[in-house]
């Protein structure tokens, strides 16, 4: 963020707008219990909850596994900030500082940028994260996927910090930057194409490199001299010459992604460039169509520009830039204190603070995407799931380095 548009809109607040409702995306249906009837889909409320604790550049907050009274705050500077969710009035406490090393964050859309558990964190206390380093001897800068261990009092140790995976970073932004674990157990991240505009490099389109794509490794088994395994189902293993660890591709720089809790189904916000975000549903060896597509659109000024075309898999909704510049991915909502926003994915712009909702079942929207709230001057950064499903969102209020807060989102009577 961080996204492009912490430079050229850290203050902007535009109009609620609709985004355009795209042929459904090409994503096979999977065993849906029952499918979900087309409803309306109500407005949300927004209250600041936590108001005590102190945060600059909250960019995710993430439930503890087996804590159903803690949150974690990451900080894009390099913090992670526990929050005893029990106590309305908590200040919060700093569990790790990294900012100090190995995270760099001189530009906008770097920094330490997503924080994982475990699902077994209470057995083995093992978090994953995912940050930019600086140059470094004979390391260029890159991206950087490790692993933190807690101690017994909750705190981390910086100490224990274990890379498991580095990526080249040609220039400064498109960092991606969500990982996350599956129902598989396995790990998923997210990762930019590189930077500058319109993919230079062409890592889009590559299943050479590991940058515009979600990947998923196997934390729990190294193999190969790597300090993680690969799935054996994973969709490139058979495909000469490509990157192993590649689960889809054709990605600019998905900025949050989730698993529906009850379906399985990976949804991602991937940030546009001059015209379109998008809202993807991301399936095994999918290709999303960055860079000749942009959205559903030829992307103008490459050479590879393609309309409609069976190798690219079409998004579940696009927004043109009238109505934002940086959308944030979100999560389906499944908890239990807000029945009427059941099945219902939530989604904002970082930039106008605008946020939506759209109803799915098997990568088809069965209810049209609307506008359900916002926030005037809040730049929504990141949304965050609760250990019941129910959600958050964090960012900044008055602008990029305004008040970080967590409000809580519930449907409106």
């Amino acid at each position: 963020m961080i996204l492009v548009a912490l430079i050229v809109a850290s203050c902007i607040v535009g109009p609620f707008a609709s985004p355009q409702e795209v042929a459904p995306a090409s994503v096979p249906e999977a065993a849906f219990a029952p499918a979900l009837a087309p409803a309306a889909i109500p407005n949300v409320r927004l209250t600041r909850v936590f108001a005590k604790t102190v945060l600059k550049r909250p960019v995710q907050v993430v439930a503890r596994p087996d804590r159903n009274d803690r949150l974690y705050v990451v900080e894009q500077a390099g913090r992670i900030i526990e929050i005893d969710s029990a106590d309305p009035l908590n200040a919060g406490r700093v569990v790790v500082d990294l900012s100090k090393g190995p995270v760099y964050d001189k530009f906008n859309e770097q920094g330490l940028l997503s924080l994982a558990f475990h699902p077994k964190f209470a057995q083995n206390h093992l978090t994953y994260i995912w940050y930019t380093a600086k140059k470094a001897g004979d390391k260029p800068d890159r991206n950087v996927l490790a692993s933190l261990t807690a101690k017994e009092d909750g705190t981390f140790d910086a100490s224990s910090l274990t890379v498991l995976l580095e990526v080249t970073d040609p220039a400064w932004n498109h960092n991606g930057g969500t990982v996350l674990f599956g129902a598989d157990g396995f790990l998923y991240l997210s990762t930019g194409d590189g930077g500058a505009g319109n993919d230079p490099w062409g890592n889009g389109q590559s299943l050479k490199s590991l940058l515009a794509k979600v990947l998923r490794i196997d934390v729990d088994h190294p193999a190969d001299g790597k300090p993680y395994g690969i799935p054996s189902d994973n969709p490139f293993i058979a495909t000469p010459d490509a990157a192993k660890e590649i689960y889809a591709y054709g990605l600019r720089n998905v900025w949050r992604m989730s698993f529906d809790r009850k379906t399985g189904e990976l949804y991602a916000g991937d940030v546009g460039q001059n015209a379109f975000e998008e809202i993807d549903v991301v399936v095994k060896g999918g290709n999303y169509g960055w860079r000749p597509r942009e959205g559903l659109q030829a992307t103008d000024g490459v050479p590879d520009a393609s309309e409609a075309s069976e190798r690219f898999l079409d998004p579940l909704v696009q927004y043109p830039r009238k109505d934002g510049v940086s959308v944030t991915g979100g999560y389906v909502s499944r908890g239990s204190s807000a029945p009427t926003l059941d099945g219902v994915y939530l989604y904002a712009d970082y930039a106008y603070g605008t946020m939506w909702g759209v109803r799915a079942v098997g990568g088809k929207v069965v209810t049209a995407p609307r506008v359900v709230g916002g926030k005037r001057g809040f730049l929504p950064a990141s949304f965050g799931e609760s250990n019941d499903g129910d959600l958050f969102v964090c960012g900044t209020d008055g602008g990029a380095d305004g008040t970080g807060m967590i409000l809580r989102i519930t449907a409106e009577k």
